[in-house]
C-alpha cells in the first residue's frame, strides 16, 4: 500500500510552482478518497445486537452474501461528507452566473420558516382538517401569482418548470378536445429560440411541433407569424423574455393572431424573474403560462431539486386545470376539489400527479413575497436587469454580442466570434473561469448563437461582485487575445478534478466502484 495520496498541484494561485506534499493534501485543500478506499468490511461501525431468532420471507430474494459496505467510524463519516461539501460550489460561495436558471440568493428567513413543524412535517394524506395552516398558504400564494400575472386561475401541482409546460399544454389540449378540434388543431408553433422543453412537451402529448424563426435581432415578428396560423394549429409557445435574453416586442400582437386563429397562447415564465411587478403576462394576451417558483421566487435549484412550477391559466382555459385545487367553504374553512371530472373539476383533465404539489417551496416563494412586498419585487426584477446590462456595457468592448444593438432583460448573451483566430473555444472560457474562482455561465446555449455564453448575474449580486467577475472576464479577455492559450486549453488546474473527456463521461460514465486488482 503506498504511504502517500498522491502530488498535489504543481502551481498555486499567487504564481510559481510548490513541491508536492507527503499526504497529498495542500493545507485545507485536502484529497478525500472515496468511502470504499477508506472503510473495510471486516468491522463494522456501529455495534448492534444479533437479531433474535426469526423466519425471513424473502424467499428466494434474500441475499446470498453480505452487502460489500465499507464500514467507517462516526468522526470518519462526518470527515468525509463535510470535505466532500468543501469541494462543491454553491451560491453560497460566490457567484452563480448560470444563465436561463437565475441561481439567486436563497434568503435564510425561507429556510426557517420551511423548517417549522406544521410545514415541514405536513403529510399528503392528513385529514384536510388538520391541515388548514398548509391549505392557506397554498391558497394566498395562489393570490399573489393571479396578481402578478393578471390571470384568473392557477394550479399549484406541477413540481418543476417542464412539468408546469406539461399542465398547460394538457389543459391546451383538454380545452380542444372540449371544442372537438383535437383531432385537426394537432400542430404546436415554437420560435427556433424556445427553451428546448417547449417543443419536447409538445411532442410528448402528441403535437407536431413547427419552428417559428427569429429575425436578425433575436425577435420574432407578427408577419412571419402570421403565415404559420392555420386550423390545424392548436398553440403557439414562446419564451418571455427569450433565452436570449430579450423581451418580445410584438408578443401582444402574436397572441391576438394567434387566438384569432383559434389557438392558444401558452408563455414559459422561466424568465419571470426580469418582469415581476413590471408586466402582467395576462395583459399581453397570454393563456398559459408556467412559474418557476424555485427561480424567480428564491431558493436556487439543482440535481433535479426542489422545484414547483405552478400554472397561470387565462379564463377559457381555467376550466380545464387539473385536480386538486384549494375552495374555501361559507364556513370560512378551506378544502381541496380532488375529484376530476366532479363539481367544479368537472372539466378537469384529471390529475398530474400523485398529491398536490410541493409544499416547502410553497412556503418559501411566499416567504419571499411577504418579506419584499409588491414594490420589492418590482425592484428586485428592475436590479436584475439593470446588473445584466451593467455586465453586457461593462465587457461588451472586449467580448462580442449577437445582438449587441439591443439593450438585454435579466441575462447578457455573449458569443464566440471574439475568440476567432485564437484556438481557444467558449468551453475553454469557461474552464478557466472555474480556477478564477467563478462557476462557470451557461455555454453553448442557446443553440440559435455560435459558441454562446449566457450570464445572468440576478438581482443578488452587488457591484462589487459584478465588477470582480467583469475584471476576471476582461483579464481573460486579453489573455486571449494576447496568445496565453495554455491558460485555457489546461484548465481547470485548482479544482478538485482536472477537465474531462465530457463526452466519454455522458456516454459511459462510471457508476459503480470496483476494487483495484492486484498488480501481478
Amino acid at each position: 500500500m503506498n504511504a502517500r495520496r498522491g502530488p498535489s498541484a504543481p502551481a498555486a494561485a499567487c504564481g510559481g510552482p510548490q513541491p508536492a506534499t507527503f499526504t497529498g493534501n495542500r493545507a485545507l485543500q485536502q484529497v478525500e478518497p472515496l468511502l470504499f478506499e477508506t472503510g473495510s468490511y471486516d468491522r463494522c461501525g456501529v455495534d448492534l445486537d444479533g437479531p433474535p431468532p426469526f423466519t425471513p420471507r424473502l424467499g428466494g430474494m434474500a441475499a446470498e452474501e453480505p452487502v460489500k459496505l465499507p464500514a467507517l467510524s462516526e468522526p470518519e463519516t462526518m470527515r468525509h461528507y463535510v470535505r466532500l461539501s468543501q469541494k462543491n460550489y454553491s451560491i453560497d460561495t460566490g457567484m452563480f452566473p448560470l444563465g436561463s436558471c437565475t441561481m439567486k440568493h436563497n434568503p435564510r428567513l425561507n429556510e426557517k420558516v420551511a423548517r417549522l413543524p406544521g410545514f415541514a412535517d405536513v403529510h399528503p394524506l392528513q385529514p384536510v382538517s388538520t391541515v388548514q395552516g398548509a391549505l392557506e398558504v397554498m391558497e394566498t400564494l395562489g393570490q399573489w401569482l393571479m396578481t402578478l400575472t393578471g390571470m384568473p386561475a392557477v394550479a399549484l401541482s406541477a413540481k418543476a418548470g417542464a412539468h408546469g409546460e406539461l399542465l398547460g399544454m394538457m389543459a391546451i389540449r383538454a380545452a380542444l378536445a372540449a371544442r372537438g378540434e383535437a383531432a385537426t388543431r394537432t400542430v404546436v408553433l415554437a420560435p427556433e429560440s424556445a427553451h428546448g422543453t417547449n417543443p419536447a412537451t409538445a411532442a410528448q402529448l402528441g403535437f407536431t411541433v413547427r419552428a417559428v424563426p427569429a429575425g436578425p435581432d433575436g425577435a420574432v415578428r407578427a408577419r412571419d407569424v402570421a403565415p404559420l396560423l392555420g386550423p390545424d394549429v392548436g398553440a403557439i409557445m414562446f419564451t418571455n423574455p427569450t433565452t436570449c435574453g430579450l423581451f418580445e416586442p410584438e408578443i401582444e400582437q402574436i397572441a391576438r393572431l394567434a387566438r384569432d386563429a383559434g389557438a392558444y397562447f401558452y408563455c414559459d415564465g422561466a424568465n419571470f424573474n426580469a418582469i415581476v411587478g413590471r408586466v402582467r403576462p395576462g395583459d399581453l394576451g397570454v393563456d398559459a403560462m408556467h412559474i418557476n417558483l424555485h427561480k424567480t421566487f428564491s431558493t436556487p435549484h439543482g440535481g433535479g431539486g426542489p422545484g414547483a412550477g405552478p400554472v397561470a391559466l387565462s379564463e377559457r382555459l381555467a376550466p380545464f386545470a387539473p385536480a386538486p385545487f384549494v375552495r374555501r367553504r361559507e364556513d370560512g374553512s378551506l378544502t381541496l376539489v380532488e375529484h376530476a371530472g366532479e363539481g367544479e373539476a368537472a372539466q378537469a383533465f384529471g390529475r398530474l400527479c400523485a398529491f398536490h404539489g410541493q409544499m416547502g417551496m410553497f412556503v418559501r416563494a411566499l416567504a419571499y413575497m411577504l418579506s419584499h412586498g409588491g414594490e420589492g419585487l418590482r425592484q428586485a426584477s428592475g436590479d436584475a436587469v439593470l446588473a445584466a446590462n451593467y455586465l453586457a456595457v461593462s465587457l461588451g468592448d472586449v467580448l462580442s454580442a449577437p445582438f449587441g444593438s439591443r439593450r438585454c432583460m435579466h441575462e447578457a448573451l455573449f458569443d464566440d466570434a471574439w475568440l476567432k483566430g485564437t484556438g481557444i473555444t467558449t468551453l475553454d472560457v469557461a474552464k478557466a473561469l472555474i480556477d478564477e474562482g467563478f462557476h462557470p455561465m451557461t455555454v453553448y446555449f442557446p443553440l440559435v448563437v455560435s459558441g454562446a455564453m449566457l450570464v445572468e448575474p440576478t438581482e443578488s449580486e452587488s457591484r462589487a461582485s459584478l465588477d470582480l467577475f467583469i475584471a476576471a472576464m476582461r483579464d481573460l479577455a486579453m489573455a486571449a487575445r494576447n496568445g496565453d492559450v495554455a491558460r485555457f486549453t489546461g484548465a481547470p488546474r485548482y479544482a478538485p478534478v482536472r477537465r474531462l473527456d465530457e463526452t466519454r463521461a455522458a456516454r459511459q460514465p462510471v457508476l459503480r466502484w470496483k476494487p483495484p486488482q492486484p498488480v501481478a
